[in-house]
């Protein structure tokens, strides 16, 4: 999973499940200068309208409409839930603002308008679809959601230690990242996931979020793209940072690469 590497500001609540996923997991304050570095490469302008896919509890939508006063935001997600706690905690604190973000409690493969700039499916949220004729049906229905010029940005990971049952963890303030993967059965290419929480004061939050996913590939995801109507595809690979061995959180267009135990990737399609 991507750590960020400073922290979007929050107040001194106790936190719960969600506190902690958006500081260990969720990064806007650098998925947002990409999103405009890309889509401004290609078209000479910044993007205005952003679509978030799988949104959660729309943290990077927040973020989009605080960085300029004329982006809009359009978070759809199904757990109604989750929804409404990211409307209390992260839509409703950004005041007048609030109202250039729209929540859609939807299937996003139903979704297809008002037509976005940006639409952003991030955290591997689209492993969700199992097989090839459901995220091919998925992706067809974002290449209908985007304006023209649009761009779609999808992050991935792999790398032979994604194969294997391991545990990892990562210090946060205040709390420990857990990062566990039970093994994908190399048939189906399934796997089952978890993130666990341990808090200082010796509280572990086991089983916070449980991911049921297929673990796609680069190229199975690229075919698909393409297969859907996207005309270019372009893989935006993460730098290792030589002291840590770890991400760097920069990513740059690569058509070739080394594999490594671990790795991120995005992938940008329009």
């Amino acid at each position: 999973m991507r750590t960020p590497k400073k922290k979007t500001k929050r107040g001194s609540k106790k936190p719960n499940r969600h506190d902690l996923y958006q500081i260990a997991v969720q990064s806007p304050d650098y998925d947002v200068p990409f999103f405009d570095r890309v889509y401004k490469k290609k078209n000479g302008k910044l993007p205005r309208v952003l679509r978030e896919d799988f949104c959660g509890t729309a943290f990077l939508s927040a973020e989009w409409v605080r960085t300029r006063p004329g982006n809009r935001a359009i978070g759809v997600d199904l757990d109604r839930s989750v929804l409404d706690w990211g409307r209390a905690n992260n839509i409703v604190p950004l005041g007048d603002d609030a109202k250039r973000v729209t929540l859609v409690h939807k299937d996003v493969r139903t979704v297809n308008k008002p037509r976005a700039d940006v639409i952003a499916a991030l955290n591997f949220s689209y492993f969700v679809f199992k097989d090839r004729s459901t995220l091919l049906g998925y992706f067809r229905n974002t290449r209908r959601s985007l304006a023209r010029g649009g761009i779609f940005v999808m992050d991935i990971f792999g790398g032979w230690e994604s194969q294997m049952e391991i545990t990892d963890t990562t210090r946060h303030p205040g709390f420990t990242y857990v990062w566990e993967q039970k093994g994908v059965d190399p048939i189906s290419n399934i796997g089952c996931f978890h993130i666990h929480f341990r808090l200082n004061k010796g509280q572990v939050v086991r089983k916070a979020f449980t991911y049921d996913w297929r673990v796609w590939s680069i190229p199975e995801v690229r075919d698909l793209l393409l297969e859907a109507g996207f005309d270019e595809i372009d893989v935006y690979w993460e730098g290792i940072d030589d002291e840590t061995s770890e991400g760097d959180g920069v990513y740059r267009r690569a058509k070739k690469t080394e594999n490594s135990p671990g790795w991120n990737a995005l992938i940008v399609a329009s």
